[in-house]
């Protein structure tokens, strides 16, 4: 059995839609998913952990990471600095390891040019009114970056097109099955099963 390169799943929302309790899961849900783990200036928030939520770096470091290369895509949102590590993708993804990539349209566009075949799902949320309740309800920023993540949304949301699927998350449930559905059903593609199954395609041919 010859193993394909794995997939890459490109995971991207507004802020409040649900993205994260989404991920976490559909990695606890017994599919052969890794995270991508980013690299960020911003802060820890409460119960996040370096190495696992993100990897927390401070700007020097980051800035030194980007001037030497070392990320497939990088961004600023709300005045904080993300990166993806290359090097991780390739090896990842060459060993056969499907990936989640929990990212912003902005770097999900860079993503996309390096990995065309990348599969891109997009999260929204059921109403505004609820993206509004549920960034309020975490508690974790203030009234100023709550307005400018609501005013994001629409520059966000503006880019669903860009993207293979869109999940609406209404019932967190609901949408994880939504979500399942399409990983496995990337995974099946022809191609794929092709390659993992060589030997028994020739055998019944």
């Amino acid at each position: 059995m010859i193993k394909p390169p794995g997939c890459l799943f490109i995971i991207s929302a507004p802020s409040g839609a649900g993205k994260t309790s989404l991920v976490r899961e559909l990695l606890q849900s017994g599919l052969n998913l890794s995270l991508s783990i980013s690299h960020t200036t911003r802060p820890p928030r409460n119960g996040e952990i370096n190495g696992r939520d993100y990897h927390f770096v401070n700007e020097e470091k980051f800035k030194q990471m980007l001037f030497d290369g070392e990320f497939v895509e990088s961004a600023e949102v709300y005045g904080n600095l993300y990166g993806t590590s290359q090097h991780w993708l390739n090896d990842a993804m060459t060993s056969g390891q499907d990936i989640l990539l929990e990212i912003d349209c902005q770097g999900a566009k860079q993503i996309q040019k390096i990995f065309p075949h990348s599969i891109g799902i997009f999260i929204l949320p059921p109403s505004v009114e609820a993206l509004a309740t549920r960034l309020k309800a975490r508690a974790q920023d203030d009234s100023k970056v709550i307005k400018k993540r609501l005013m994001a949304a629409r520059e966000e949301i503006s880019h669903i097109t860009e993207f293979d699927y869109i999940i609406v998350n209404n019932n967190l449930d609901e949408a994880l099955g939504d979500l399942i559905c399409i990983v496995k059903a990337e995974c099946l593609k022809t191609k794929r099963q092709i390659m993992r199954h060589q030997a028994l395609v020739a055998q019944l041919s």
